[in-house]
């Protein structure tokens, strides 16, 4: 199925039997992503009476259970509601759901012992023109991704005057394959969260951070069609399944 798209006065292309899902699946057990000390995803049957919701356990059906946490085990889509004393919801801060996006692959930087990503680092990389969903993948990248423990590691994280570059660029949603953009412990100063937001003197409560997606490296850099597919969870975060696709001009 092809789908053609007009973006202000220029016409593209995708197939929409192409899909790139660029997500980390959720599963039970310690052997999947995880981070900040979260309880890894678990199920459970529904258990009424005589019936059990298993059908390994000798119920009809599956009717089971999830207790998970979407900041920890695995990929999500987080409004600002994660970090502001006031309440938004990803239901309702994420209206639109395609957008024109950009995907970069950087090292990060060593800094006084952290891994971080700089300022420096992404301007080598960055296009011209940059749309409003921008995708980035560090280095290095393999499958160890999608079954990293994080938590107490002090992963890679993105300075905030990054944040505040993107920001003055007109980037409203970014993806990245790190547990978060702020370092795991910096004593709750969320710089990184707080630029991106623009929190609290000026919420921009329509942009979006997806945290913890896998880029495969047959995935080049370059411009795409995402689609961002949420749950409808009024809360500030949900799992969340973002998908590339190819662009083809016209």
């Amino acid at each position: 199925m092809i789908a053609h798209i007009l973006n202000y006065d220029k016409k593209y292309k995708i197939d929409l039997s192409q899909p790139l899902d660029i997500s980390i699946p959720l599963e039970e057990g310690l052997s999947t992503v995880n981070c900040f000390f979260a309880p890894p995803m678990t199920t459970n049957p529904v258990i009424a009476g005589d019936f059990i919701g298993s059908t390994q356990k000798g119920g009809p059906l599956n009717f089971l259970n999830v207790h998970f946490n979407p900041h920890g085990n695995g990929t999500h889509t987080e409004c600002v509601g994660h970090i502001s004393k006031e309440k938004f919801t990803i239901n309702q801060c994420l209206q639109q759901f395609w957008f024109m996006a950009e995907l970069i692959s950087v090292f990060p930087t060593l800094k006084n012992g952290d891994k971080v990503i700089t300022k420096e680092n992404i301007m080598k990389v960055l296009p011209s023109s940059i749309p409003p969903a921008m995708i980035i993948r560090t280095y290095p990248n393999d499958h160890l991704k999608l079954k990293t423990n994080y938590s107490g590691a002090n992963p890679t994280y993105i300075e905030d005057e990054v944040i505040q570059y993107l920001v003055e660029k007109g980037v409203s949603h970014l993806l990245v394959d790190l547990p978060s953009v702020d370092r795991e412990e910096d004593g709750g100063k969320l710089l990184s969260h707080k630029a991106f937001w623009e929190y609290p003197e000026n919420i921009q409560s329509h942009r979006t951070i997806t945290e913890l997606v896998y880029i495969p490296n047959k995935i080049k850099d370059g411009s795409y069609i995402l689609n961002l597919q949420i749950a409808s969870f009024e809360i500030d975060v949900s799992p969340s399944k973002p998908v590339l696709y190819k662009i083809k001009p016209i």
